[in-house]
């Protein structure tokens, strides 16, 4: 019992904000809260360690600074972190979360969670790291806890910033 206890006094604690990434092969438990936002954890099944990002927009268009407030930067970034910390894509699985539609907008170009949504699934098949889990899209926020040792994330939705129902993944 006393190496669990250890264990549990060891951790890190990261609270990642939007437009970053976190990756570290020391036990962490890293925390976001997400709207339209989404958050790719991936996890490292055979060294078992992880990291997560926490975009904003789908696509970067190439002008300004190419940085991880967009997707497919941020999905990249993480994926290169990972392979710099040891990593090989084989062995990367991912959890994505995020991607709520919090406003009543019809239009295809203002629905940016659901674009955030489809550009996490397309480029992390084209990576061939396979999805394990998900809770993305509806209308409530998230608040989400990614433990990067054990690769666990535990979400709550938020509605109007109260925590309403717990879920483990």
């Amino acid at each position: 019992m006393r190496a669990m206890e250890k264990k549990v006094k060891d951790i890190g604690f990261h609270f990642l904000y939007p437009s970053h990434l976190f990756a570290h092969r020391a036990a962490h438990e890293v925390q976001t809260i997400l709207g339209s936002c989404i958050a790719v954890c991936l996890f490292n099944t055979r060294l078992h360690f992880g990291g997560i990002n926490h975009y904003m927009m789908p696509l970067w268009n190439g002008e300004g600074l190419a940085s991880p407030k967009y997707g497919n930067i941020a999905i990249e970034n993480l994926i290169q972190e990972m392979v710099g910390l040891g990593s090989h894509k084989k062995d990367l699985v991912a959890k994505v979360f995020g991607g709520a539609s919090q406003l009543n907008l019809n239009h295809e170009l203002l629905q940016v969670g659901q674009r955030n949504i489809l550009i996490a699934d397309s480029l992390l098949k084209k990576n061939g790291i396979a999805v394990i889990a998900n809770s993305t899209g509806g209308k409530l926020g998230r608040k989400i806890t990614f433990n990067t040792h054990t690769g666990q994330v535990i979400m709550n939705y938020l509605v109007k910033h109260h925590e309403v129902e717990k879920k483990s993944f």
